[in-house]
């Protein structure tokens, strides 16, 4: 019985000894790992700590010494801005593929077999200078893109591309690649200069259309890039360039041409004659399809060239752009670059007083069975007002007022009209309104229209023929346009459509009716009066044989009054029925000792309607009219 119990004390006393050992080793494997693991991290934070450093310190020196044993292969792949293009698909603005000639100076120098022939050859192919090569080896040995030349052309390009692949003759030429990139061209050179507009920087857009669509015209780079070294080859990853889209405009080449023709035979046949070198301060033409608002062509003097926008030599002498500091030619550019019949405002002359009848006609205060006495002047408030005829047009009925353009008979339809009626009706054709013409730079002239609280008697006189308050040259004509389709106006626009690399139509810019001006009775009434202007009026000069051409010539005298310039014009088009041009002509200052002639305007008008009206199938009149 002793002996049993002593065994089971012996038993006992194993097992606590088991589990003092087995606990006393746990914990001391804990701690030998938990000192171990903060050895681990403490090793980790020092290794993080100089890599750290090093980066801070030497990392550009490091990363070097990689790319040096690497060959890093990237490039962008330029995009193609789109072209701008005549609605009959013509080309009037593109890019063409070019090449840049890219040395990599640490291939060349590699071997020393290399730098001879390949100097040669980029003296030979592409006309770099030799001591332009030797400079840039000489100054950045290292330097793995050095442009030596910009805007090689294809030819000279694939010359390059036989050499380049021609490894039996031409073994040791290295480290001279070619760039691609495209360069903008214009075919036609001034041509509708302020509707195209030209780029700058590579692709931004400024002025015309190229401004204005940018956006459309401009796409998106591509690229392709990846690693190569001397025992691995990365498979490259390209990424295709987007071009932009093709704008087509409203404009016709033909139509353009024959209006620039007109605009400089004017001005170079009086450039002599007065005070100044040039034949007039402005001139300017507008073409427009009156039944949807499209312009078909719009130029004005001076234009000048699309592929060298800054040069002035076709206007200033070498010594006189010499003197000229650089915010001086930067005005003169700017005026240049102008576009007149977006961003000139002037006062229209006569050629308002079709408007102002209209408005009577609407309004009921005309009948068209008026007769007016004019004396040659009206006293209206505190000012004598002259008419263009100052002895007097005698008794005017009113479609004689209009066909003579008689102030004074004008004057006193305004009265009737009112100053209330008047300004509603100046804002209804337009006038103090933006046009929504798709360019830039329309000139605001809201702030140059009296408003009925501001409009004295002798204001609402002056504004009735025309004089005292301003407008553009897109603005009238617009205008004009409603006059003759019978009531309808239509946003001016510029563009037609738009369409993808392929030809595929993307958007199409179809014609904005904004609203009504004038019912189709007042529209008929209006043109049967402007009709007679022609063909027994002041605008006699435009009548072109075969058509029925109506119209209004204007003739405003410029602000200081008394000081003999004038600014002339004529608004006209054809046939009488259904209307399907609009030409308005208008000659800012002409070279001449009389400026005050009406006559410089109706007979480019005539001149140009005579050659567009058969190429643009204008009908004839018929032998009733």
């Amino acid at each position: 019985m002793r002996s049993r119990t002593r065994n089971k004390s012996g038993e006992y006393m194993i097992k606590r000894r088991k589990k003092f050992l087995k606990k006393k080793f746990s914990k001391l494997m804990q701690k030998k790992l938990v000192m171990s693991f903060a050895a681990i991290v403490l090793v980790f934070v020092f290794l993080i700590g100089k890599i750290t450093y090093i980066n801070a310190a030497s990392g550009d020196k490091y990363t070097k010494v990689v790319l040096d044993q690497q060959q890093y292969d990237s490039r962008v792949i330029p995009f193609k801005r789109g072209d701008i293009v005549d609605r009959n698909g013509t080309k009037i603005a593109t890019s063409e593929r070019i090449y840049n000639v890219i040395l990599d100076a640490k291939v060349m120098l590699s071997n020393k077999k290399y730098k001879e022939p390949t100097i040669e050859v980029l003296k030979s192919c592409f006309g770099i200078q030799d001591e332009d090569i030797r400079e840039v080896l000489e100054n950045n040995p290292s330097g793995r893109y050095n442009i030596m030349k910009k805007g090689v052309d294809y030819a000279t390009a694939q010359e390059f591309v036989k050499i380049d692949e021609d490894r039996e003759n031409y073994p040791y030429v290295k480290g001279v690649w070619l760039e691609e990139d495209y360069i903008r061209k214009y075919p036609y050179n001034t041509l509708a200069s302020d509707v195209i507009g030209f780029t700058v920087d590579g692709n931004v857009g400024s002025n015309g259309i190229e401004a204005s669509y940018n956006s459309i015209l401009n796409g998106t780079d591509g690229r392709e890039y990846g690693y190569l070294d001397d025992i691995s080859s990365v498979e490259r990853t390209v990424k295709e360039p987007e071009n932009g889209d093709t704008v087509v405009s409203t404009i016709d080449v033909q139509v353009q041409s024959i209006v620039e023709k007109y605009i400089l035979k004017f001005n170079d046949e009086h450039k002599n004659q007065a005070r100044r070198g040039e034949g007039s301060k402005n001139t300017a033409v507008i073409v427009m399809n009156p039944q949807n608002g499209e312009i078909l062509a719009e130029a004005s003097y001076p234009n000048y060239d699309l592929n060298s926008p800054r040069d002035l030599t076709k206007y200033y002498s070498k010594e006189e752009i010499e003197a000229m500091s650089s915010e001086e030619k930067l005005d003169k550019l700017n005026s240049l670059w102008n576009n007149f019949c977006v961003s000139g405002t002037y006062e229209p002359g006569s050629t308002i007083k079709p408007f102002t009848i209209s408005a009577g006609f609407e309004l009921g205060v005309l009948s068209g069975d008026e007769f007016y006495d004019c004396g040659g002047m009206l006293h209206v408030g505190d000012h004598d007002i002259h008419c263009s005829n100052r002895s007097g047009h005698g008794s005017q009925s009113l479609k004689k007022s209009l066909e003579n353009s008689c102030n004074v008979a004008l004057m006193h339809i305004g009265n009737s009209i009112g100053k209330e009626e008047f300004c509603r009706y100046q804002r209804l054709f337009g006038f103090g309104e933006y046009t929504s013409i798709d360019l830039p730079g329309e000139a605001a002239t809201d702030g140059l229209l009296y408003t009925a609280e501001n409009m004295d008697p002798a204001s609402l006189a002056t504004n009735a023929f025309g004089q005292n308050f301003n407008v553009t040259a897109t603005q009238l004509a617009a205008g004009f346009c409603s006059l003759v389709n019978g009531g309808d106006y239509y946003e001016p626009h510029i563009v037609k459509r738009i369409q993808d690399e392929n030809g595929n139509v993307t958007e199409n810019k179809d014609p904005v009716l904004a609203r009504r001006t004038i019912s189709k009775e007042t529209s008929d009434l209006i043109k049967e009066y402007m009709l007679g202007v022609v063909e027994e009026g002041t605008g006699g000069e435009a009548a072109v044989e075969g058509y029925a051409v109506g119209g209004k010539t204007g003739t405003a005298e410029k602000l200081p009054r008394g000081n003999g310039k004038y600014l002339v014009s004529f608004i006209g088009y054809a046939p009488q029925e259904n209307p399907q041009v609009v030409v308005y002509v208008v000659i800012d200052e002409p070279n001449a000792g009389q400026q005050a002639n009406s006559g410089f305007a109706t007979e480019m008008a005539s001149d140009i309607m005579e050659e567009i009206f058969p190429y643009l199938g204008v009908e004839k009149a018929s032998k009733s009219e």
